[in-house]
């Protein structure tokens, strides 16, 4: 009992501490709509951190993964931590050395202001740095450290955001305090994005330096060779899941899609990652679970109900989003001006629920030690992404992302599905997962493309009463056995 007890703690603290960057990321995002002066900055921005996603993917190559696998298999876990602290130390330097020598040039081809490429550069490089000192109170089982520093990460963000953005601008202009005014530029917004996400980076370093005086500097050749053998798989299919997730804002600068339509699009687009929310508290709790019925002999049909009950709320939760998603951006869109965009959220929200279904279905190569296939539909959906984002953007612009990312991860559900019933046969109740799926899908579809009836919100209310309905109607004997064990 006291190792479940402790498995819960563990994925409680840890949860916390992954779910709550992302709800920092909604509070950010009406700051930047409405203290960003224009579209235009809001779509750089997105274009940079999408930039920061992929290199912070090549920066680690697989290397945290890795030391996370050797820490638990090999008997000298001294050995384990110096020679990936010692791997990740100088690539990052010389990461570091090599881009800022050929900034300038950077700037040139990305046609990003070189400022914002310095500040890219040493964020990259200070979180490069934090890897292995932060997996290794994770590896150590301190949960509460690590919760304690990824918190404080965020919340130092969240508030020199606020302090940069909103209150320095009042400041300078009512005080002749000479730091604040040294401090303060006109037209600098983008930059204090970036400052703010600098020091954040910086004060998490700071918090896990002193793990780089206590280790011994011992590189082991071998066992080097044998983590990046087992890392590197690792990073392309970190590249694919990234390409998956943010290429579509790089894709659309690089295809010259108008900055203010980039910005428009990013900043909509954070209506739908309600759903991410959802997907990620329901995978922390739940793959422990998975694991641990692995051996029963009842676990397909386990996970087979599982998967129906996620697709079940993830309906309510797909449909209530859209549904009112015209009052969500009053809250998290706060500027009309990029409200034309509005129409990507139905698939955004759409896209990240197929997400959360291929999350389900991905238990099969999980449970049966292939995690590579895992990496190889990752890349088909990268593949699926690219093509699609090439082919419909000249067209369409940012809807032929949306489109893309839709159908990207609808190809990974499938193509999971399909594999895991050929090696790992779960017995899905394939009719009431497409119904509830077709019935929530319709329903949105409907609330919202319809303009009269997306004003009155009636049939939206609607749409959500009958689909309560629907699922107690069809599901009662379970819900009311559940309300009787209460």
């Amino acid at each position: 009992m006291s190792l479940y007890k402790s498995l819960f703690k563990q994925t409680a603290i840890y949860g916390i501490a992954t779910v709550l960057p992302r709800i920092i990321s909604f509070i950010l995002n009406p700051i930047f709509v409405y203290y960003l002066t224009d579209k235009e900055k809001m779509g750089e921005v997105s274009v940079i951190f999408s930039y920061l996603v992929f290199f912070n993917v090549i920066l680690s190559y697989g290397m945290e993964t890795a030391f996370f696998r050797f820490y638990n298999s090999e008997n000298n876990k001294s050995k384990v931590i110096s020679t990936a602290t010692i791997s990740l130390f100088w690539s990052t330097i010389g990461f570091l050395v090599l881009f800022l020598l050929f900034r300038k040039d950077l700037a040139l081809w990305s046609e990003i202001n070189v400022e914002y490429i310095v500040f890219t550069i040493w964020i990259l490089a200070l979180d490069a740095l934090a890897i292995i000192p932060f997996s290794k109170i994770r590896a150590e089982g301190r949960p509460i450290k690590y919760a304690v520093i990824k918190i404080s990460n965020v919340l130092i963000n969240l508030l020199l955001n606020v302090f940069f953005l909103i209150l320095l601008p009042d400041l300078a202009n009512e005080s002749s305090n000479l730091i604040i005014q040294t401090i303060y530029h006109d037209d600098f917004q983008i930059g204090y994005i970036f400052v703010a996400n600098l020091i954040a980076s910086l004060a998490t370093l700071l918090f896990v330096l002193p793990d780089y005086f206590k280790i011994k500097w011992q590189f082991d050749a071998d066992l080097w060779k044998k983590m990046m053998q087992y890392g590197l798989p690792i990073l392309v299919a970190g590249i694919a899941f990234a390409i998956n997730e943010h290429f579509d804002k790089i894709l659309l600068d690089w295809m010259e899609v108008d900055m203010a339509d980039i910005g428009a699009y990013s900043a909509c687009y954070k209506i739908g990652m309600f759903m991410v929310l959802f997907r990620t508290a329901y995978t922390l709790g739940i793959e422990p679970f998975f694991f641990s019925h692995a051996k029963n002999e009842n676990a397909p049909q386990t996970y087979a109900t599982i998967t129906k009950y996620f697709v079940i709320f993830g309906s309510f939760i797909c449909l209530g989003v859209i549904v009112f998603a015209d009052i969500l951006k009053l809250i998290l869109v706060p500027k009309e001006t990029y409200w034309d965009a509005m129409d990507v959220v139905p698939l955004i929200v759409l896209a990240n629920f197929f997400l959360g279904i291929y999350t389900n279905l991905s238990v099969w190569y999980k449970l049966i030690d292939k995690t590579k296939i895992g990496a190889y539909i990752s890349i088909v959906g990268a593949i699926v992404t690219l093509i699609l984002n090439l082919i419909l953007i000249p067209f369409i612009s940012y809807m032929g992302s949306a489109i893309a990312t839709i159908l990207a991860y609808g190809t990974m559900m499938f193509i999971s599905y399909y594999m895991g019933q050929k090696k790992y046969p779960i017995p899905y109740d394939k009719k009431a997962i497409f119904t509830y799926l077709g019935l929530a899908i319709m329903l949105s579809g409907i609330s919202f493309y319809v303009p009269i009836l997306r004003e009155t919100y009636v049939f939206g209310i609607a749409a959500i009463l009958f689909f309560a309905y629907f699922v107690y109607r069809n599901e009662k004997e379970t819900i009311l056995t559940i309300i009787r064990r209460k």
